[in-house]
């Protein structure tokens, strides 16, 4: 049934690791070519080809797979269905047509469409999101709808947990779809235009930390980009702040300023604060907030002493 696997990152690894165990595993696995990662730049492979090889799968790492001989690869090892998770590249005609494909998105579809989803859902307070297995088409996330999962969001959950769930749902539910295809009773449902939002990719402006806004929105934006992105916040002169971890409190000091309170760091925002208990200085390791204040961030507290 699935002769094809395309997908790129680690959520997309899972995926494919719950399809290769099931008897709808893939032929082929397409993903995106070796590039430079880290501080010293050196080429690695996508999480993806990485899992295809621990599990003996063939490897194509294309840079466009809409033409040449990497379309007449996958066209060849075809398949009644293909399958896709966050490979990273539009997929266009002829093979949008030519090799129907089931997208594995991590979201309650119409709600986040877009690159960012799962960060996106957290960012924005969600309480719920989940998984959608649709048909692929030539808008952005838009095709019908054919297995669909809810799962809850902890109010102190950050993206690498959601994330790890939602990749173990979606594996799953893409085994049962390509099951139902070859049964020939998979059933779809269009998803409509109510509450379409998008998710768009995460921007330079998406990481910063504002004060001025609440300690619940800060809290959110953290745990939203934690631990893949980071949120930062701007120290004074061009040093910022990594903040990792955080637990919102009723009351703190002024937006913008920070107090010790019981031997930790607190950030005051536009209503509460927040307890910084993960944070990374600039240069420096990831360290616990109290450690960090009894070093460099001690320096700003300034007069305002301990609560």
């Amino acid at each position: 049934m699935s002769g094809v696997f395309l997908g790129t990152s680690d959520f997309a690894a899972t995926v494919l690791e719950i399809l290769a165990a099931s008897e709808q595993g893939p032929r082929l696995v397409v993903t995106l070519p070796d590039r430079r990662r880290g501080r010293g730049q050196t080429e690695q492979a996508s999480p993806v080809a990485d899992k295809a090889g621990a599990l003996g799968i063939e490897v194509l790492k294309s840079g466009n797979v809409n033409e040449g001989e990497d379309l007449e690869r996958i066209l060849q090892i075809g398949g009644e269905w293909a399958s896709i998770c966050a490979f990273g590249q539009l997929i266009k005609e002829p093979l949008l047509t030519e090799l129907p494909m089931l997208n594995v998105h991590p979201s309650l579809l119409p709600r986040w469409r877009g690159a960012a989803p799962v960060e996106r859902a957290i960012m924005e307070g969600d309480e719920t999101t989940g998984v959608c297995v649709m048909r692929l088409v030539a808008g952005l996330d838009s095709g019908p709808v054919a297995m669909r999962e809810v799962a809850a969001i902890g109010p102190d959950e950050d993206f690498g947990s959601l994330a790890a769930r939602l990749s173990e749902i979606g594996g799953r539910l893409l085994v049962a779809a390509l099951e139902a295809a070859g049964r020939g009773t998979i059933e779809w449902r269009e998803q409509g235009e109510e509450g379409l939002t998008y998710a768009e990719k995460i921007s330079a402006e998406d990481r910063q930390v504002n004060p001025e806004r609440s300690a619940r929105q800060v809290h959110d934006q953290v745990r939203g980009l934690t631990p893949h992105i980071g949120a930062w916040l701007q120290l004074d002169g061009d040093e910022r702040l990594g903040i990792r971890h955080t637990a919102v409190l009723a009351e703190g000091p002024g937006a913008g300023e920070f107090a010790e309170v019981e031997g930790w760091p607190v950030l005051g925002c536009a209503d509460g604060g927040l307890r910084l208990e993960r944070v990374q200085p600039p240069g420096k390791k990831e360290m616990d907030g109290d450690a960090w204040l009894r070093g460099s961030g001690k320096n700003l507290l300034g007069d305002r002493g301990q609560s």
